[in-house]
C-alpha cells in the first residue's frame, strides 16, 4: 500500500497547475492533503471531475475561518470511518486533522499550526502538540497509526538548510517545537520513517517563494510521515518528491505492507 502527504498551499490553485498528473505521478492508494484553503464544499467541487481521480473518494475538513488552514483524505480503499479533530473544542476550529480507520491501521493528516511570526502563536502551538500526541497515543492503543503531514517542525538540525540562523528565533526551529515531535517519537512510541530509513541523507521539502529558494535548496523538512514504531519492519520504502512542483511543499510518500 502506498501512502501520500502534500500540502497544497491552495487546493483551488493547484488543481490549475499540473495537479493531476502529479497525483498519478505518486499513484498512492491513499493521499492526506494539508492547507486546502477551502470549505469541504468547495474542496468536492474542485476535485470534482478530474482525470485521474475517478478511483477516490474524497473527504474533508474545512477551518470556520473561509479561505484558511483545512485537511482532506483522497482514498481508493474505503475507510471504516473518518473523523474531524482532536475532539478538544478549542483546538479544532481550524479543520488541521482529519482520521481515516482502516482495516489495519489509522491513518491521520494533519496541519500543525505555525508559531507564526515574532512566535506569538507559540503558546498555542505547545498546548496543541501536547494535546495531538496523546490524541495519537490513544489511536495507537487500538491499532498502529501512520500520521502523515505538515508538522511545521526541521527536527533537527539537518533537515533545514540554515539551522544556526533559525534557531530559536524563526517558527519552525526552535526548541520547543522540536521538543513536541521529540515527545511525541520517544514517549510516544513513534517513528519518524523518512529519517528511519535515510538516517544522513539532506532532504527538503518545503522552500520558500523568495529568494530563489527552490532552485538553490535553501530548504527545510516540514512535511513527515510519522507511523508507530512497530509498523516500522512492514515499511518497504519512503520517498521526497522534490521533483513535483505545484505548491511551496513537495509530497512525501510511504509504502508499506502490512
Amino acid at each position: 500500500m502506498r501512502l501520500a502527504t502534500w500540502n497544497v498551499n491552495g487546493l483551488r490553485a493547484i488543481v490549475k497547475k499540473d495537479f493531476t498528473s502529479s497525483i498519478e505521478e505518486l499513484a498512492a492508494d491513499v493521499i492526506g492533503l494539508q492547507e486546502t484553503k477551502a470549505q469541504d464544499d468547495q474542496v468536492r467541487e474542485a476535485l470534482f471531475g478530474l482525470h485521474g481521480l475517478e478511483d477516490y473518494q474524497v473527504f474533508s475538513s474545512s477551518a470556520i475561518k473561509k479561505g484558511y488552514s483545512g485537511t482532506a483524505i483522497l482514498t481508493k480503499t474505503p475507510p471504516l470511518q473518518v473523523n474531524a479533530g482532536i475532539g478538544i473544542e478549542e483546538l479544532d476550529t481550524e479543520g488541521r486533522v482529519l482520521h481515516a480507520e482502516f482495516d489495519r491501521f489509522h491513518f491521520v493528516t494533519v496541519y500543525t499550526p505555525n508559531s507564526s511570526s515574532g512566535l506569538k502563536r507559540l503558546p498555542f502551538r505547545k498546548k496543541w502538540d501536547i494535546a495531538f500526541t496523546s490524541y495519537l497515543m490513544a489511536l495507537d492503543a487500538t491499532k498502529p497509526v501512520v500520521c502523515c503531514g505538515d508538522l511545521n517542525v526541521a527536527h533537527q538540525p539537518i533537515d533545514l538548510a540554515r539551522p544556526d540562523a533559525n534557531y530559536n528565533k524563526t517558527p519552525g526551529y526552535t526548541q520547543d517545537e522540536i521538543d513536541g515531535l521529540s515527545h511525541l517519537l520517544e514517549e510516544g512510541n513513534f517513528i519518524d520513517a523518512w529519517r528511519q530509513i535515510h538516517p544522513g541523507q539532506v532532504a527538503y521539502s518545503w522552500w520558500s517563494y523568495r529568494g530563489g529558494a527552490r532552485e538553490k535548496n535553501v530548504g527545510w523538512r516540514l512535511d513527515y510521515m510519522v507511523t508507530s514504531a512497530r509498523i516500522k519492519p512492514f515499511i518497504q520504502s519512503t520517498e521526497i518528491h522534490g521533483l513535483i512542483k505545484g505548491s511551496d511543499h513537495c509530497p512525501v510518500t510511504l509504502d508499506f505492507q502490512l
